[in-house]
């Protein structure tokens, strides 16, 4: 009876499995599930008991995958996806003039530097689903949430309405960016007196990122030139990178591949946090839940 029960959870245990393998503990894995820790630890121990096989190496609250464990997780991560996704596919492939579409609202960086590899994959695995990215974000993308003309939308909050679901999924830190031999370059602690020797560029004033700066250097008593205002992150990156300023963005925007030195400032300006947005009472189509999932694996999931 008991080798019964345990086929009957193998996808529950594979999921587990799977989760704790990719954040390193059962207890953040539990989290994430939003189940018990020992609830998580007694279905990796079934596992282990059913496979006759110890596949994590445990540290404390941290864990590590044993060489049976990374076998595992190489055949039972697809499976998983699969399973998960399993009503979507087949949504889409029995419906799909009616259910196989998506429409998202997302800022700009959202839409540059969160959503491609998301897309990507999900494309990858739903290549029938049509996507639809509507450039528009806070209050904008909460108005077309509530007129139905997306299904959600990924960025930014910072006030939450009533009737709107929002959850925080990624944070992000605020950061001096410099042309490459800058002065600022050299200095390991920068203050917000180094900062304001130099003149800034910054996003336009009616958007959040201008009005944060503004507002801590104000507080600060501190007086700063702005020599230009750019809308988008792709922009301001590209002048400071011909040295006509400096500029404070969120780390989102930055790709690595940049010319600029980029500093943190969490010492003086607050991170930026970015997440998932829909409305309270409403419900997703099963494409729209697939893609949510892609970005948090937690969010649906219940007690």
């Amino acid at each position: 009876m008991s080798g019964h029960i345990i086929k009957a959870n193998r996808h529950k245990q594979l999921r587990s499995f799977c989760m704790a393998a990719k954040v390193g503990g059962f207890s953040k894995a539990a989290e994430l599930l939003q189940l018990s820790q020992p609830s998580v630890s007694l279905q990796i121990q079934g596992l282990e008991k059913e496979l006759k096989a110890k596949l994590f190496i445990r540290n404390g609250p941290k864990v590590s995958l044993t060489d049976a464990g990374k076998k595992l997780l190489e055949m039972a991560q697809p499976l998983v996806e699969q399973m998960d996704s399993l009503p979507t596919r087949f949504t889409a492939m029995h419906g799909p003039e009616e259910t196989a579409k998506i429409n998202i609202a997302a800022g700009e960086a959202s839409i540059l530097y969160l959503l491609p590899s998301i897309v990507e994959t999900f494309k990858q695995r739903y290549p029938d689903v049509h996507i639809r990215l509507h450039n528009v974000s806070g209050n904008s993308g909460v108005e077309a949430i509530r007129n139905n003309e997306v299904d959600f939308a990924v960025g930014p909050m910072f006030d939450v309405p009533a009737d709107i679901l929002y959850k925080q999924v990624y944070r992000f830190v605020p950061v001096l960016i410099m042309p490459f031999g800058h002065a600022l370059a050299a200095v390991d602690d920068v203050s917000l007196h180094d900062i304001v020797q130099y003149d800034l560029i910054l996003p336009p004033k009616h958007l959040n990122t201008w009005r944060i700066v503004d507002d801590v250097l104000q507080k600060h008593k501190l007086s700063y030139k702005t020599s230009l205002e750019a809308w988008s992150w792709e922009i301001i990156k590209k002048y400071v990178e011909l040295g006509l300023g400096v500029s404070i963005v969120t780390s989102v925007s930055l790709t690595g591949k940049e010319k600029l030195v980029a500093k943190p400032l969490s010492k003086y300006f607050p991170d930026y946090y970015y997440g998932i947005t829909m409305k309270r009472k409403g419900s997703l189509s099963l494409p729209a839940k697939n893609f949510i999932e892609l970005i948090d694996p937690s969010f649906f999931l219940g007690p």
